[in-house]
């Protein structure tokens, strides 16, 4: 059995890897704290599961869960979050995760979250249900950001955040071009006008 933990912070993978080796005393365990170690490793070696962060230093958000998937598809991957359920959840599992928790979830949970995905299963908590459930249903009330693409609203949450256009080109590896065309079309698409505006949106919808 071979481990994949990915997460920037050292405490972090730590913690995780004392969690699973108490599970998994046999398993093999590597650890990356970037998306593009992540990437490096899916692309050489076959993991049996992985545990991944989805904001970390290089590819960030849900894309660098399509990633990992191309890389190796067959390879469920569980996403431990910083972030609460209704930010992330229902983006992740579109994307290709096979199950969502947040990184106050208790270790027993996070095993039967492995224990889960191991068996070719997705773990759902009902939470995560409910959500799915409303973003397929025909809600006409739904909130303005879930109109957005994957990668628009992580350029959404950069600017809610603060970042400066050249931070978040820096940060997502692209240019300061596109990265004002995507924030064009954040703004349209949920119809807001300012950069105060859609931080005053994030900070009322919970999304920073």
């Amino acid at each position: 059995m071979k481990i994949l933990i990915a997460d920037d912070h050292s405490v972090v993978r730590k913690g995780l890897r004392l969690i699973l080796e108490e599970e998994y005393p046999n398993a093999q365990i590597d650890e990356v704290s970037d998306s593009f170690e992540l990437l490096k490793k899916v692309a050489k070696e076959n993991y049996t599961v992985i545990v991944s962060d989805i904001t970390m230093p290089g590819r960030s958000g849900v894309e660098i869960i399509k990633e990992v998937k191309e890389y190796a598809p067959k390879t469920p991957l569980l996403v431990l979050s910083v972030h609460a359920a209704e930010e992330y959840a229902v983006r992740a599992i579109k994307a290709g995760a096979a199950g969502y928790l947040t990184k106050d979830s208790a270790p027993d949970e996070l095993i039967k979250a492995v224990e889960y995905i191991l068996k070719g299963k997705r773990y759902i908590t009902s939470e995560i249900a409910e959500l799915l459930a409303d973003s397929y249903g025909d809600n006409f009330d739904k909130p303005a950001h879930e109109s957005l693409s994957n990668r628009e609203f992580e350029v959404m949450k950069f600017i809610a955040a603060g970042k400066s256009i050249s931070e978040m080109a820096e940060t997502l590896s692209l240019s300061v071009n596109t990265i004002s065309t995507y924030r064009a079309r954040i703004l349209d698409k949920m119809r807001i006008t300012t950069n105060t505006e859609l931080i005053k949106y994030a900070i009322e919808h919970k999304l920073v």
